[in-house]
Parts: C-alpha cells; sequence; structure tokens
C-alpha cells in the first residue's frame, strides 16, 4: 500500500475527483453543469495519464454490457422492493435523491449518456482502479478502488448514494477485472442508469 500513496498522479487524480465533486453537490441549480464539466475534466486527466484497455470485440462487450447492466438494475430494484415492503425510513432519502439528482431536461439525459457514465468509468475503473491494481491483487484493488468512488458520493450528504455507489463499484470493479474492457462497462452503466432514471424508475 505504500507504493500506492508513492503514485503521484493517482494521488492528484483521487484529489482532484474529491475537490470537483465537492463543487458539484453544492448547489442543486448548476448541479448537471458542474457535474458534467467535472467529468470533463476527469476523462481529460485520465486518458492524459493512462491507457484506455478493450480486450474484447464488440458484439462482446454489447452482450456483456447489457446482460450486466440488467443484472445490476436487478439487484438494486430486489433491494428497493425489500425496503418498501419493510417500509424502512431509508425509503424516504431514495425519494429525495430521485427528486434532487435525476435527469428532468434533454440535455441532462444527453451530457449523462455521452459524457458522465463514460467518464465515470474511465476515471473509476480505467485510471484508479488500473493503477491500484499495479500495487495489490484483484480483491484489494477492487474493494479500494470502490471504496474512493463511494467516497466522492459523501459529499451529497446522503449516505444511501455512497452505499449505491460501492456496490454499483464493487460490480463494475470486478466486470473490468475480468474483462479488461472500458467499453463493456460503460454499456454496462449504461443500461443500468437508462432502467434506473427512463425505463423503470424507483420513483
Amino acid at each position: 500500500m505504500n507504493k500506492i500513496t508513492s503514485d503521484i498522479r493517482l494521488i492528484i487524480g483521487l484529489l482532484l475527483a474529491h475537490l470537483l465533486m465537492y463543487f458539484t453537490f453544492q448547489d442543486k441549480a448548476v448541479f448537471w453543469y458542474i457535474f458534467t464539466a467535472s467529468l470533463l475534466f476527469l476523462i481529460s486527466y485520465a486518458i492524459l495519464n493512462e491507457e484506455v484497455e478493450d480486450h474484447t470485440s464488440v458484439l462482446t462487450y454489447l452482450m456483456y454490457g447489457a446482460i450486466s447492466g440488467l443484472v445490476l438494475y436487478g439487484l438494486f430494484w430486489m433491494g428497493h422492493f425489500i425496503i418498501e415492503q419493510l417500509n424502512l425510513p431509508v425509503a424516504k432519502q431514495i425519494s429525495k435523491l430521485y427528486g434532487r439528482y435525476s435527469p428532468s431536461l434533454l440535455w441532462h439525459y444527453i451530457v449523462l449518456l455521452l459524457i458522465i457514465i463514460p467518464g465515470e468509468e474511465i476515471f473509476w475503473r480505467g485510471f484508479v482502479q488500473k493503477r491500484i491494481l499495479k500495487y495489490t491483487n484483484i480483491p484489494i484493488g477492487i474493494f479500494v478502488s470502490s471504496a474512493l468512488y463511494a467516497s466522492v458520493h459523501l459529499y451529497s450528504t446522503h449516505w444511501i448514494l455512497a452505499f449505491a455507489a460501492l456496490i454499483a463499484g464493487l460490480f463494475w470493479g470486478w466486470l473490468y477485472a475480468w474483462k479488461k474492457s472500458i467499453p463493456l462497462v460503460i454499456v454496462s452503466h449504461l443500461i443500468f442508469d437508462l432502467f434506473l432514471f427512463v425505463i423503470l424508475p424507483f420513483y
């Protein structure tokens, strides 16, 4: 782990991500503007410092991406169903999150699909996780990078969002470690978000 802390590019990238996400969650009125700009910056930083991997064919990453995105949505749907059935207070937090951060305008959906989803995967899996795995084994690398991904969501002040990011991060982190394909995890993330926000949203 000492070698990780000496990776200056990784440390700078993480500090930038925390700084940018801190400002992203400060004002609902400009959330989508700042979020988009932040991910554009992080994409640029990641690409300048790490090669984007793709070790699968187009058909493979489309198929695995679509199936895995549906599987992850199914897991989240089951979790939400249990929360609703047990009438847990966390349901109110989820409802608030939908009201505060869900895309509502056409350009929100466009930047979500074209910038935010690819940006998160290129930076958190293709840069952060890939660099951490140079110094650790796969399980530890996936867990550490997923915890770091979740940590920036704490600025939303909703712990349930950070927890959801941790679960999704572990899922996509394992998928990336398995197939070594950024396009695959982008497709998986895209399918997941389409169901979460457009096709079958929880609220």
